[in-house]
């Protein structure tokens, strides 16, 4: 039998088909899954949150992916890490932001690592391949509205922390210069 984390990549691969990110670059989406589960293995992630970490985006944006199908193949404490991180989109965009930051301190150990594992791989994304529609202010207003969820997050290492303020700083000087605007 496969090891659930190879399950977990292969089913995040086949349901994330044909999907992209965001960025002018276009990368398949499964490279910000693959980078979100390296960064949870690297700051101690467990097997279940490092498979759960290719699972996250699964059922916000692969229809019909159901927290019931998670709970059936995965089991439940992954398919819970990630019902945990998962928006509803039946709300509208900016409810579902500001409830990220209103829910942020009740998320598990489990799903705050992921969630910060998270935004630390969005941010890169901004850096590396900003979105051709997302004006400097726009990436700015992302990075200030990550700060506010994962502010809110529970205890995290350390480590992880560090690697999140490092990787805001560099995408900050990155837009501030891209935009012209002089570093001060």
């Amino acid at each position: 039998m496969q090891d659930m984390i190879t399950r977990a990549r292969s089913f995040a691969v086949e349901r994330h088909q044909g999907q992209t990110r965001k960025g002018a670059t276009k990368e398949p989406y499964t490279v910000h899954l693959e980078e979100v589960a390296a960064l949870v293995a690297e700051f101690g992630g467990s097997r279940e949150v490092i498979a759960a970490a290719w699972l996250h985006d699964t059922v916000e944006d692969c229809e019909p992916t159901s927290h019931e199908e998670i709970a059936a193949i995965f089991g439940d404490a992954i398919a819970s890490i990630v019902a945990e991180v998962t928006d509803d989109k039946n709300l509208p965009k900016e409810e579902r932001k500001r409830l990220q930051i209103v829910n942020a301190p009740k998320k598990s150990a489990q799903a705050a690592l992921l969630k910060i594992c998270d935004k630390i791989s969005n941010i890169r994304a901004i850096r590396n391949s900003p979105p051709e529609d997302w004006p400097g202010e726009r990436q700015l207003a992302y990075l200030a509205w990550a700060v506010s969820v994962v502010e809110n997050l529970p205890a995290l290492p350390d480590a992880v922390q560090a690697e999140f303020r490092a990787s805001l700083s560099a995408t900050e000087a990155a837009i501030l210069e891209r935009i012209g605007h002089p570093m001060g």
